[in-house]
């Protein structure tokens, strides 16, 4: 027989299932019941619910409960500072299935290549990693990044296994201004899936983004904003990152009603966060006890994913489907005790028998060697443009405040909380160096740097003294980028990423483990921020508003616009 009439046979039960998980409870998430009886699985597809099943391997879920595998719809795997390879081992066994990545951080670093490196690595993992398309490398023309991608250069790679469409469609202003570029992207994809991002954007103008073919976005950060996405046909993707914290706001909002049209994605989370609290998981975990049904949970996270995405073959426990399944203790404390991705079961072994990717992007880091005389402010004007932290939010302020030259230079003044924010051009482009100020971080001495900085991936430094501000920078040249954290001359804590200067070719255990010591440094200098290193990373994205800086200056992201040098 074919795999088409073994499929049948087996779901009828005139021959043994290839394996049958016995004893638990389906959570069907179309009515909201529980199923009893076995789930019968033939090669990689369901074949059979509600009924008992003769099979050549029968696991044992006695008392657990079954529920589709849970699926990110929007997320950077480079932001988990780890390959996609450990990013599998991180994340499948807490129950993540399917992830919906975009791959533009390392696009923007070494760009079509960065591309190929995932859309092969997805051949490779447990999970069913769906590469998206970049569609804005770089962001926005404020920024210097390492590549440049245009639609003819997508074209050749549109139609791997992995893909399903466009990426965020960062560039919003591109869109409703129609700019020759964004045109030619949105028309390649035309008919296909394109998924947005377009924070804050309204009425006309929201609606001008929408008719563009745009049909999913996670930038909504309040109630309101999400509502109104969601009345204009928008599918809003409730986000939960290690900075991007959405979900508290947007609870509200996912009814039994509205969950057809709401998902669940995690945007840019780190190991630490992932070790502390969890992944979707956590998200689902921290839905229900705010009150949200475990039905509007657990379809956000699966079945309204799969449906916006348009992946027919999961997000249910059903015969036909795609054996993703997740075996809980309880829909309340959503803890994984089996994961089968595809039929096979997520253990160690299985991650042992995956094949490799040689990684790429190293030695990518070709920043000029800085000194501390190059974070000087020459502005004579007290006024000075100051971007405002808003912590758990890549939003920001554009706050003004009196600081005076002294000497020719407005200095770091950390008893108002007012410190250097520096971008160092790394590519080898032009060796740009832009500074400016930033409040939030209540950093009293020394300095923190990074080669993440969203998403052209320049160096990105903040400090109250200049020459640690120099030697954290110059350090990330000699570890091919990453994380550093200085203080009085030394360096405290360093995390290498040697892979296009954002991810570890150390286990996600190692990365985890460093990035506590580095959390612990950061303290250290007076830093109250939770995450310092991805707030301090999206301080440089320019389509963020309010206030953000490039290598090329301050830029007012409510008027796109370099506002200083």
């Amino acid at each position: 027989m074919d795999g088409l009439e073994q499929r049948i046979a087996q779901a009828r039960g005139d021959e043994p299932a290839d394996l049958v998980l016995r004893g638990g409870q389906v959570f069907d998430l179309v009515t909201g019941s529980m199923i009893d009886g076995d789930v019968a699985i033939c090669g990689e597809t369901i074949v059979g619910i509600g009924a008992r099943y003769e099979a050549r391997a029968v696991i044992d879920v006695t008392g657990l409960t079954l529920v589709p595998g849970f699926i990110d719809t929007h997320l950077h795997v480079e932001s988990s500072l780890v390959t996609p390879f450990e990013f599998d081992r991180c994340v499948t066994p807490r129950g993540i299935t399917t992830a919906i990545c975009d791959p533009h951080e390392i696009a923007n670093v070494i760009g079509l290549d960065g591309i190929r490196y995932f859309q092969q690595a997805s051949l490779h993992l447990l999970m069913d990693l769906r590469v998206q398309l970049s569609s804005c490398v770089p962001s926005t023309e404020m920024e210097t990044s390492g590549a440049r991608i245009e639609a003819a250069d997508l074209a050749p790679l549109m139609g791997h296994p992995s893909g399903i469409g466009l990426a965020e469609f960062m560039n919003y202003p591109g869109v409703i201004h129609r700019d020759p570029a964004a045109m030619d992207k949105l028309r390649l994809f035309a008919g296909g899936h394109v998924d947005g991002h377009c924070p804050q954007l309204s009425g006309r103008d929201l609606n001008a983004y929408i008719a563009a073919g745009i049909r999913t976005e996670h930038e909504a950060t309040t109630a309101g904003e999400a509502l109104e996405k969601l009345r204009k046909g928008m599918r809003v993707l409730i986000r939960e990152g290690s900075v991007s914290k959405d979900l508290e706001a947007l609870q509200p909002v996912l009814t039994e009603t509205t969950s057809a049209y709401l998902c669940l994605c995690t945007d840019d989370r780190n190991p630490l966060d992932i070790g502390e609290h969890g992944h979707l998981d956590y998200m689902i975990r921290r839905l229900i006890q705010m009150g949200t049904s475990p039905l509007a949970a657990y379809r956000a996270a699966s079945l309204s994913a799969a449906e916006a995405f348009g992946l027919k073959d999961r997000g249910l426990i059903a015969p036909g489907r795609r054996a993703d399944i997740v075996a809980l203790d309880s829909l309340e404390g959503c803890h994984a005790a089996l994961v089968l991705c595809g039929g096979r079961v997520v253990d160690d072994a299985a991650f042992a028998a995956r094949g490799d990717v040689p990684p790429v992007g190293r030695n990518s880091v070709k920043a000029p060697k800085v000194e501390a005389r190059d974070f000087r402010s020459s502005g004579n004007r007290a006024e000075t443009d100051v971007i405002g932290i808003i912590e758990g939010k890549i939003i920001t302020r554009h706050l003004h405040d009196e600081i005076a030259p002294k000497d020719g230079d407005k200095r770091p003044d950390p008893a108002r909380d007012l410190i250097r924010i520096a971008v160092i051009e790394r590519h080898g482009r032009n060796g740009n160096i832009a500074t400016g100020f930033v409040r939030g971080f209540g950093m009293a001495r020394g300095a923190i740097a990074s080669t993440v900085c969203h998403d052209h991936h320049n160096i990105a430094v903040v400090g109250a003294d200049y020459a640690d501000m120099a030697l954290a920078a110059n350090r990330l040249s000699q570890i091919e980028g990453g994380l550093v954290v200085a203080a009085e001359g030394e360096v405290l804590a360093e995390l290498p990423l040697p892979v296009a200067g954002l991810m570890s070719l150390q286990p996600f255990e190692t990365v985890r483990d460093r990035l506590a010591r580095l959390r612990e440094a950061a303290k250290s200098l007076g830093v109250t921020l939770e995450e310092p290193f991805l707030q301090l990373a999206f301080l440089a994205l320019p389509v963020i508003p309010a206030l953000k800086i490039t290598d090329r200056g301050m830029v007012d992201v409510e008027r796109f616009e370099i506002i200083s040098g």
